[in-house]
């Protein structure tokens, strides 16, 4: 019926304009810095539409005003900037400026590793957390990636590391904080660790190794033992810190850790 589609229509454009506010909002609150591009308008004055690129030196040349520093001060700031220059100037009596980022160069981050798109990422007010970017570089590949994720970068002029176990972020009983991230920073997805288990099993080979993983565990998930395997003297090779690779018999609840090798022998009877 034509009353319903035009709530439909009315429905539409109310979400539309909402998401075009929110845009511009979380727009307002970024800060310029070199390289980004901007579209600066003044409400009735054609004329003074320009197209500018921040310099290194964080400034660009605006009609009227000359060069003017933008860099460091969030668009809202800019705005009110170049307005209150223009006021001041005795340009426009109430000058009604408007600026929209086109092009976001300065602030970025790295999102390298077994993402499913790596690459450098825009950093933008409202979206800077761990999860932000790793949703736009498409997310951690499947059983590949690893659970920890590396942040790096400075914090106050000084290097910076810190190991992030992603699935923390979101699990019902976890601590580890949504990680807000910062201009030049790096995230890096490692390779999932992985166990290898060979002999008496039916599929044999590498497996990742899931967060506490017992030998049971890492049995049952290659299908368990042959008809002529024995769960008595398995044996797991381990190489500890300093190269040496130790043989545990390891019991059959106790957990695996990265790059063990798991053998099972053959039974006797």
């Amino acid at each position: 019926m034509k009353w319903m589609r035009l709530i439909a229509q009315w429905l539409l454009s109310v979400t539309l304009m909402a998401a075009g506010h929110a845009h511009a909002a979380s727009q307002g609150d970024y800060v310029l810095g070199p390289g980004d591009i901007i579209r600066i308008t003044v409400f009735q004055n054609v004329d003074l539409t320009l197209d500018a690129r921040v310099s290194e030196a964080g400034t660009i040349s605006y009609p009227l005003l000359g060069t003017v520093k933008l860099g460091g001060l969030s668009v809202s700031d800019a705005e009110k900037k170049i307005a209150d220059g223009l006021k001041t100037g005795n340009f426009l009596k109430q000058p009604q400026v408007s600026i929209l980022l086109t092009s976001v160069k300065s602030n970025q981050v790295s999102v390298l590793g077994l993402v499913n798109r790596p690459g450098r990422y825009p950093l933008e007010s409202g979206s800077n957390r761990l999860s932000d970017l790793l949703a736009q570089a498409g997310g951690i590949v499947p059983i590949q990636g690893s659970d920890t994720v590396v942040v790096s970068g400075k914090r106050n002029g000084k290097p910076f590391r810190k190991e992030i176990d992603f699935p923390q972020v979101f699990a019902a009983s976890g601590t580890t904080e949504d990680f807000p991230l910062e201009n030049n920073d790096a995230i890096w997805v490692d390779r999932a660790p992985t166990i290898y288990i060979y002999g008496e099993v039916l599929r044999g080979g590498s497996m990742r190794l899931e967060r506490d993983m017992t030998l049971l565990q890492a049995l049952a998930s290659v299908g368990g033992l042959t008809q002529r395997g024995t769960a008595k003297g398995i044996k797991v090779h381990r190489r500890d810190a300093g190269g040496t690779v130790q043989i545990l018999e390891p019991g059959m609840n106790d957990k695996l850790l990265a790059n063990d090798v798991v053998y099972v022998k053959e039974s006797l009877f």
